[in-house]
C-alpha cells in the first residue's frame, strides 16, 4: 500500500489574509453599489461632452441637455469659446498661474523641505515650529485681503499665485520625504566634497521624484481651480482665470454674448452648449496630466507622510 506525503486535499480557499472571502450574493450586492456609483459619476459627465457636442437644432428640440447626440458632432461650441474673446483670454490667465504659480511653489516647498530636514541649518526648529502652527491656525480673510493690499497686489495675477505658493503641509511631506533618504549616500557625497546646493540639486531631488510629482499635481490643481481668491483680488475681468469665467457665466447662470466671444450673434451656438464646452475645457488639462502622475501618487504620498 503506498501512501503520498505531498499530496494534499484539494479545497476552495475561503480565506484570504486571515478574512473570509465573499460569497456570490455579497459580490452580487458590491458590484451593483459599484456599478450604481460609477454610473452617477459618469452619467452626467457623459452628457456634458454630449451636450458640447450635439447641434444647436438638437439642443433646442431637447430642451438644453442631450444625453446621446442622434444628428451628428457639431464643434461650434468649441470654436466660439476659443475665438480670442473673453473664454480664450480666461484660458491664457490660468495657464500662466497654474504654470508660474507650480514652478514657484515647488522651488520654494522643496528648498524649504529640504532644509528642514537637515539637522544643522539655523533655525531648523523655529521655522519647523512655525510651519507646523500654520497648519494649525490659518489667516482671516480680511487679514490676508489687507496683506496682499499692503504688498500692492490687487488687481494683479501675482495676487493669486504668491498668497498661496507654500503650503505647510506638502513642506511637511516633502522634509519627511528628505529625511527618509538614506544617510550613506548624503555622507559619501559630503565626503566627496559635494556641497549643499549639489547635495540637494544631484542627490535629494533625483530620489524624490515621486513626492515632487505628486505635490505639482496638488499645486497644479489647486492653481487651476482658484478662483476664489481671483474673485477677491482681482476686478479687472480680462484678468479673470478660466474658473471665474466658468462660475460667472455657467454657475450665475451669466449669457455670453457676440461680443464676449470674439463671434458674430448669428453665429452664436445655443448657450446651454457654450457653457458644456466651457466646463470641459476647464476639466481637459487635468484629464490629460493626471494620468502622468497618478503611478507616482500612491508612492508618493504614502512614503512621505509615513517616514520622519
Amino acid at each position: 500500500m503506498r501512501h503520498s506525503t505531498a499530496r494534499a486535499p484539494k479545497r476552495q480557499r475561503t480565506m484570504i489574509d486571515g478574512m473570509p472571502t465573499p460569497g456570490l450574493p455579497e459580490r452580487i450586492v458590491k458590484g451593483v453599489f459599484l456599478t450604481g456609483i460609477c454610473a452617477l459619476v459618469v452619467f452626467p459627465f457623459i452628457g456634458v461632452i454630449s451636450t458640447s457636442l450635439a447641434p444647436a437644432e438638437e439642443v433646442t428640440k431637447a430642451g438644453g441637455f442631450v444625453m446621446f447626440p442622434t444628428e451628428g458632432i457639431d464643434l461650434s461650441a468649441y470654436r466660439s469659446i476659443l475665438a480670442g474673446g473673453t473664454v480664450t483670454q480666461a484660458l491664457l490667465v490660468s495657464a500662466f498661474i497654474t504654470a508660474v504659480g507650480t514652478a514657484m511653489a515647488l522651488i520654494l516647498t522643496c528648498t524649504l523641505g529640504w532644509a528642514l530636514s537637515r539637522r544643522g541649518t539655523l533655525g531648523n526648529r523655529p521655522i519647523l515650529l512655525l510651519v507646523l502652527i500654520s497648519l494649525l491656525f490659518n489667516p482671516g480673510l480680511i487679514p490676508s485681503y489687507l496683506v496682499v493690499q499692503q504688498f500692492g497686489l490687487l488687481d494683479s495675477l501675482w495676487a493669486v499665485i504668491v498668497p498661496v505658493c507654500v503650503s505647510a503641509f506638502n513642506v511637511i511631506v516633502v522634509r519627511a520625504y528628505f529625511v527618509g533618504l538614506p544617510a550613506e549616500i548624503i555622507d559619501s557625497a559630503r565626503i566627496d566634497g559635494a556641497s549643499e546646493w549639489k547635495l540637494f540639486w544631484h542627490i535629494g531631488m533625483p530620489l524624490s521624484k515621486a513626492v515632487v510629482a505628486v505635490i505639482g499635481l496638488f499645486y497644479g490643481v489647486g492653481y487651476w481651480n482658484s478662483f476664489f481668491s481671483a474673485m477677491l483680488y482681482i476686478d479687472d475681468s480680462s484678468k479673470w482665470p478660466l474658473q471665474l469665467v466658468l462660475r460667472t457665466y455657467v454657475v450665475n447662470g451669466v449669457e455670453l454674448g457676440g461680443q464676449d466671444l470674439g463671434v458674430g450673434s448669428e453665429a452664436l451656438p445655443p448657450q446651454t452648449s457654450i457653457q458644456m464646452a466651457i466646463l470641459m475645457i476647464s476639466i481637459i488639462p487635468i484629464l490629460c496630466v493626471y494620468p502622468f502622475i497618478q503611478r507616482h501618487f500612491a508612492k508618493g504620498v504614502l512614503t512621505g507622510a509615513v517616514k520622519g
